[in-house]
């Protein structure tokens, strides 16, 4: 009985043991879903200068002093959102980033290396169009917010928002300290206070994805004044673009 107790126990070890490592050596794999670029051809596409990769941005030129640039999420091909922008957002340029490994992008995505495309991209914009606004969807969201709390952008719109990837991460795996393993923690909470532009954040009603709580923790951060919630009823994190009111919406935020 004892040594039947041990094995049980040493079995109930080596999975969690197993587990664990397999979180820590794949975890970005549980993040990231690279998708490849479906719509636009070659002189729709921006390469931004960095050193180390290629970095492609969909883009539908316009000479105004207007632009907007997009984060997408992490299964999402960004090109797919050109004609519905352009559509949308007649007075504005539209620059759509494909995080490295998506698209046309070369390399490996990770929440440093995609921070320091977001800049590079932001800082080619503002010296063609003076107002440059952001707007980040799920994983996007995170990349737009750290970027309007070190750079001068217009407008902020934040689609199905998290507070924290850590906190949704630790939620998800709460038996183990993800604290100490995750290395792209997306903690959004920690920029909101600093950001004084106009700001909107975009909830789904129904998300399935993040949860209604991360979005309002994260709305909760933001000093008075600086932010409004809109919520589409009845739609869920991955049909939010289809609903009607979407697009409204991001205009009503530019």
């Amino acid at each position: 009985m004892a040594r039947s107790l041990i094995g049980i126990v040493l079995l109930a070890v080596a999975l969690y043991l197993g587990l664990g490592a397999a979180l820590l050596v794949f975890q970005r794999s549980l993040i990231y879903f690279p998708q490849p670029r479906a719509i636009g051809s070659p002189d729709r596409l921006l390469m931004l200068p960095v050193t180390d990769e290629r970095i492609a941005v969909t883009v539908r030129p316009l000479a105004s002093p207007k632009a907007l640039i997009y984060f997408g999420g992490n299964a999402e091909d960004v090109s797919r959102s050109l004609p519905d922008f352009a559509e949308a957002f007649p007075d504005h340029a539209l620059y759509l980033l494909h995080y490295r490994g998506f698209g046309d992008s070369t390399g490996n995505p990770s929440e440093a290396a995609i921070l320091q495309d977001a800049l590079a991209l932001f800082d080619k914009v503002h010296t063609l169009h003076g107002e440059v606004a952001l707007v980040g969807r799920s994983l996007g969201s995170g990349v737009a917010i750290q970027l309007a709390s070190q750079r001068p952008a217009a407008r902020l719109v934040l689609v199905t928002p998290y507070n924290s990837i850590l906190e949704l991460a630790q939620r998800q795996f709460p038996i183990y300290p993800v604290r100490w393993m995750l290395k792209d923690r997306y903690e959004s909470w920690r920029y909101a206070p600093v950001i004084t532009v106009p700001t909107l954040l975009i909830v789904a009603e129904r998300d399935e994805v993040i949860p209604r709580w991360s979005s309002e923790k994260l709305f909760a951060q933001f000093r008075s004044g600086v932010a409004r919630r809109e919520v589409i009823p009845g739609s869920g994190h991955n049909d939010i673009g289809g609903r009607t009111e979407y697009l409204r919406l991001i205009r009503s935020g530019l």
